[in-house]
């Protein structure tokens, strides 16, 4: 039985419902998928990451890694401090969510002596930003100062460029394969409702991407145009220094296994996973898992290098993660206990151990990373 919204939440979702319908009917009754998910999640003061529901953590709709513990951020701040200290550079943080990671890798940083200059974050939701803020403000007082909001990408970064869990909130094409082409899935209506309907594919890359598959009749997935576009502005903009993104997914002989045949979208509301992605918009994440091979295809297009591909368990180990946990003796149950279940967590196969990975890129940044040292993946992209 999933929660009921509240009813100013309800009231939020009608908006958002209204504003998609007008979407539609003012594009000639049909719309991609990828431009319905976008308004969904990004619509301005309606869609989910614009407006104010809570998202992150027990009272939100899912936990990210960073909200199980500090000793997330504070082992990325460990593994990336080398190329902080080699590029004598910044941080930039795409969509900083709570801005908890923020506070957990510059504190940190300020432990290990590495404080960068600054610490950009790239956030579009005001909301976010504000809750970023406010968290700042009042956990790293004296380091608010380094902390700078941008509204969109600069021009020019040195440094390390961090994302976790934004390429799985990206908007995604829906592809269907039939017996004569692959088709695009788009969302029309009927009887007000939205409803699927597939179209021909009219963008001829996006085309040849689907091609190129070459999936069986039947069969329904996601190709990401908007992570590839999202790669080729960080690989335009790095000029010195390393890209690390985390999030869920697999490489593409996984992601597009006989067995995944229904494709890998779902939306998240309080905690529970739906398979359907019209269920009360604006209240909902949509996601998709990330097919790893063609973000790797998509850097090394932008002209990065990858660094490394690794399982989060084997990067968390690898910088340091167990080293950081026994910083706090076992002895003290108290404080010990909650740390290690958080640990487990992150680390087992079970939960987000396995189906989460780092993927790493650099530009004239050749220092192995740590992360990586053990269990790279990269064979498999």
């Amino acid at each position: 039985m999933l929660p009921a919204p509240s009813p100013d939440a309800l009231a939020h979702s009608q908006r958002v419902t209204a504003h998609l319908r007008s979407l539609i009917q003012n594009s000639g009754g049909w719309i991609s998928f990828a431009h319905y998910m976008e308004a969904a999640l990004y619509a301005p003061g309606l869609g989910y990451y614009a407006a104010g529901a809570m998202k992150f953590g027990a009272a939100g709709d899912f936990v990210t890694a960073p909200e199980l513990t500090p000793l997330f951020g504070r082992t990325i701040a460990r593994a990336i401090a080398p190329a902080l200290a080699e590029t004598r550079g910044d941080i930039l943080e795409l969509g900083a969510g709570s801005g908890r990671l923020a506070v957990d890798a510059l504190g940190e940083l300020e432990r290990c002596n590495a404080l960068p200059a600054r610490y950009c974050i790239l956030e579009v939701s005001a909301d976010l930003r504000q809750r970023q803020q406010e968290r700042i403000a009042r956990e790293l007082p004296h380091l608010a100062g380094r902390v700078q909001w941008l509204d969109a990408l600069p021009h020019a970064f040195c440094g390390v460029i961090l994302g976790n869990e934004v390429l799985d909130a990206l908007p995604v094409e829906l592809i269907h394969w039939t017996e004569n082409a692959p088709m695009l899935r788009g969302v029309t209506l009927e009887n007000d409702a939205f409803t699927w309907q597939d179209q021909p594919i009219a963008d001829p890359a996006l085309r040849a991407r689907a091609d190129a598959l070459n999936l069986a009749p039947g069969y329904l997935s996601e190709i990401n145009l908007a992570a590839d576009a999202l790669l080729a502005s960080l690989g335009n903009v790095l000029e010195h220094g390393l890209i690390l993104l985390i999030d869920y997914g697999f490489s593409a002989s996984e992601y597009y296994h006989p067995q995944r045949h229904m494709g890998t979208l779902r939306a998240h509301y309080r905690h529970h996973a739906l398979d359907d992605p019209f269920y009360l918009p604006g209240l909902c994440d949509l996601t998709a898992h990330v097919d790893f091979s063609a973000i790797a295809r998509a850097g090394e297009t932008a002209g990065l290098t990858l660094a490394g591909y690794a399982s989060q368990a084997n990067f968390l180990l690898n910088a340091g993660l167990t080293e950081l946990l026994m910083q706090t003796p076992p002895t003290d149950a108290a404080a010990f206990l909650p740390q290690s279940n958080a640990v487990q967590r992150l680390l087992s196969p079970a939960e987000m151990g396995d189906l989460f990975k780092v993927i790493g890129f650099n530009k004239r940044f050749d220092t192995p990373l740590a992360g990586f040292a053990r269990g790279d993946r990269r064979h498999t992209l």
